[in-house]
């Protein structure tokens, strides 16, 4: 059997249209001239429709982008990139915000609840994905808008995760120099030694790393007294 090499498909696909598009130029087309003028311009503008949506590689792209970042979203993760700006508003918010969502509130997180196991600064595997990532806030109980609630939690699991302690952590994007933000239940996360992640922005948050975790810049510090005390 010959091979059929790529111009000799393109030329038989040609011409098989050819008479579906004979048929439809007939229906579109009349007797005279300007019936005959109105149906090429409508042809042409169903082309350029085509060519602009469908044909288009950066439409394309830009179809994926967005459902990579609603994917990112159901697993309660934002992206910090280029195209930062024109993310939703809750994935904005998970950067941060002025209602406390997310780890960003400012208030103290002192007496220090005996059932937050992790502290800021710590190294930490993501266990779903094995993604590794560093703490950089918490909160002894679930704070995040009920409609970000919602879309990641079941109703069962909504309810027992407003009771478990929440971290904000900072994990390498899928670019050059990009930043992954995530807001995780404790159950999801696990702490580990001996390595030292190379991530976007932890300069804002930490002075350097010490061999076992990194260490709170002061402003941080204030928020997290207690993280950094050694339990006795």
């Amino acid at each position: 059997m010959p091979e059929l090499r790529a111009a000799v498909v393109l030329q038989v696909a040609l011409l098989l249209s050819a008479v579906p598009v004979q048929y439809l130029i007939s229906r579109w087309s009349g007797s005279t001239a300007v019936q005959r003028f109105h149906a090429t311009t409508r042809l042409l503008r169903i082309w350029k429709e085509w060519r602009g949506s469908y044909l288009n590689g950066t439409a394309w792209t830009d179809w994926t982008n967005q459902q990579m970042s609603r994917v990112m979203s159901l697993f309660g993760f934002g992206q910090e990139g280029e195209t930062a700006p024109e993310s939703p508003p809750i994935e904005t918010m998970m950067y941060d915000n002025d209602q406390g969502f997310f780890g960003a509130s400012k208030t103290v997180r002192s007496p220090r609840p005996p059932y937050v196991f992790l502290r800021v600064g710590e190294v930490v595997l993501e266990r779903n994905r094995q993604m590794v990532g560093v703490v950089v806030s918490w909160d002894p109980e679930l704070r995040a808008p009920p409609e970000w609630v919602d879309r990641v939690y079941s109703d069962f699991e909504g309810t027992k995760a407003e009771r478990t302690p929440h971290y904000k952590v900072l994990f390498n994007g899928p670019g050059p120099s990009s930043l992954m933000v995530a807001y995780l239940p404790q159950t999801q996360l696990e702490r580990i030694t001996g390595m030292r992640p190379d991530i976007p922005t932890l300069e804002n948050y930490f002075t350097h790393f010490d061999g076992e975790r990194f260490v709170m810049q002061p402003w941080l510090r204030e928020l997290f007294p207690e993280d950094e005390e050694e339990d006795a």
